[in-house]
């Protein structure tokens, strides 16, 4: 089947409603040789994950979980604590997220580190 042909079926199925506007765009991405874009949510917020300077006790690991998920720091604290109670799970994922996690970038007012006086 040619290339035009291919891409004229999926139209087709895309016009009776059979598939929808997401997976048409995935299905002629992937036909065309290109890499589909990647839009589930879960994997868009571990992408957004990063360490908070702002609500942090440590390593600001619970205040970026908390942005992303919508649940308060300190719950991802206390779960954390439990954890740790537990052969020192807890300690582990969390001194691995503290190095694997990046941190936030700097705001605007701030250049190397320092805030800017204004």
């Amino acid at each position: 089947m040619s290339l035009s042909e291919e891409l004229g079926r999926l139209a087709g199925l895309h016009e009776r409603g059979v598939i929808s506007d997401e997976e048409f765009a995935r299905a002629k991405t992937r036909i065309l040789g290109g890499t589909p874009e990647v839009t589930a949510p879960a994997l868009m917020a571990v992408n957004a994950l990063r360490r908070s300077r702002g609500d942090r006790w440590l390593g600001g690991v619970c205040g970026g979980l908390a942005r992303v998920t919508g649940i308060e720091s300190w719950l991802w604290r206390l779960l954390f604590a439990l954890l740790a109670l537990c052969a020192g799970t807890g300690v582990l994922v969390y001194v691995l997220m503290w190095i694997l996690v990046p941190a936030d970038p700097l705001g605007p007012g701030h250049v190397s580190g320092h805030p800017q006086a204004g």
